[in-house]
C-alpha cells in the first residue's frame, strides 16, 4: 500500500496519515503517543532530529516492556514478587549486598547454579521468583516450577515417549526455577529424571532452586546416596548457597499482628 504525499497538510490530514503509516509499520506506540510528544517538542524548541529520536526511543522502550512482561508470563510464577518489596531488615540472614549482586544476572550469564536453603516463611520462594523476575526483565528466558510439578511431568512425558523433548525444553531456558525441592520423597524413578534435567543443564544453564532441607537431609527426598550426591554436586558447583535461616518470618508477622490486635482490643 502506498500513502498519497502531498505538501501542506492540515493538522487533521497529517494526524490521520501518521495514525496510518504507524499502523502499516506497526508501532503502536508512536500513534498512540505521537500527539502528547508533538506537543512537547513544540513547548521545549526541540530540532527535528530530537523529535525523530523521542519518538523511536518511545517506541523502543515500550516495545522493550512488552517483551519483558512477555517473558515474566511465560516463566510461569505463581505470584508476583519483586526485590523492592523483600524486608532484608526482617531476616537478617541474607545479605542484601549478596542478592543485589544476584540481580545483575551476572551468575546466569556465567551459567552458575544459585540455592536458597531455609525453614518455611524465611523468604526462599520470595527471593526465587523475585531474581527469576529479574532475569526476565533483563531479557534471559526462565522457567518456574514445584519440583513436585517437574517431575510428575518428566514420568509422563517418560511414559508418552516424550521425555528427550520434554528435557531439551526445560534446557533450553536461560535460567530454571525449582521451587519446594526437599517437601516431599521422590522414588528412585522420579529422582533419576529430574537428575537427568539437571545433567542436560549442568554448565550450560543455570538451575535455581529453594529447599526446606539442608543438603545433609536431601537424602530424605532422594534415598539413593550416590544419586543425591551427584544431584547436590550439579547443585553446588561454582554456585551461590544462601541459608535464609529457620525464623519463619511469616509467622512473626501473624504473631505481631495478633499482638496489636489483641492490645487494642
Amino acid at each position: 500500500m502506498t500513502l498519497p504525499r502531498q505538501r501542506g497538510l492540515t493538522e487533521q490530514a497529517a494526524d490521520a496519515a501518521i495514525d496510518t503509516a504507524c499502523r502499516l509499520l506497526r508501532l503502536p506506540s508512536i500513534r498512540n503517543e505521537f500527539n502528547e510528544i508533538a506537543d512537547r517538542a513544540v513547548k521545549d524548541q526541540m530540532t527535528y532530529r530530537g523529535f525523530l529520536a523521542e519518538l523511536l526511543m518511545t517506541e523502543c522502550d515500550d516495545r522493550s516492556r512488552r517483551r519483558s512482561e512477555r517473558r515474566i508470563k511465560a516463566a510461569g510464577f505463581p505470584r508476583e514478587k519483586s526485590l523492592r518489596a523483600f524486608d532484608f531488615d526482617a531476616n537478617p540472614n541474607i545479605d542484601a549486598a549478596t542478592v543485589h549482586t544476584l540481580a545483575s544476572c551476572e551468575w546466569i550469564k556465567k551459567s552458575q547454579p544459585l540455592c536458597l536453603i531455609g525453614d518455611s516463611g524465611t523468604g526462599k520462594s520470595h527471593m526465587l521468583i523475585a531474581l527469576g523476575t529479574e532475569a526476565a526483565m533483563k531479557g534471559y528466558r526462565v522457567r518456574y516450577t514445584l519440583a513436585t510439578k517437574l517431575v510428575n511431568e518428566l514420568v509422563e512425558a517418560a511414559d508418552e515417549k516424550q521425555l528427550n523433548k520434554t528435557i531439551a525444553r526445560y534446557g533450553r531456558v536461560d535460567l530454571l526455577c525449582i521451587d519446594e525441592l526437599g517437601y516431599m520423597e521422590l522414588d528412585r524413578r522420579g529422582a533419576e529424571l529430574l537428575f537427568q534435567v539437571l545433567t542436560e543443564r549442568e554448565e550450560k544453564n543455570s538451575v535455581a532452586i529453594a529447599s526446606n532441607e539442608s543438603f545433609g537431609g536431601w537424602t530424605k527426598t532422594f534415598t539413593d546416596p550416590r544419586l543425591c550426591a551427584a544431584i547436590v554436586d550439579r547443585l553446588t558447583f561454582n554456585g551461590t548457597i544462601i541459608e535464609t535461616g529457620t525464623d519463619s518470618y511469616r509467622l512473626a508477622s501473624t504473631r505481631a499482628r495478633a499482638e496489636v490486635t489483641a492490645a487494642a482490643s
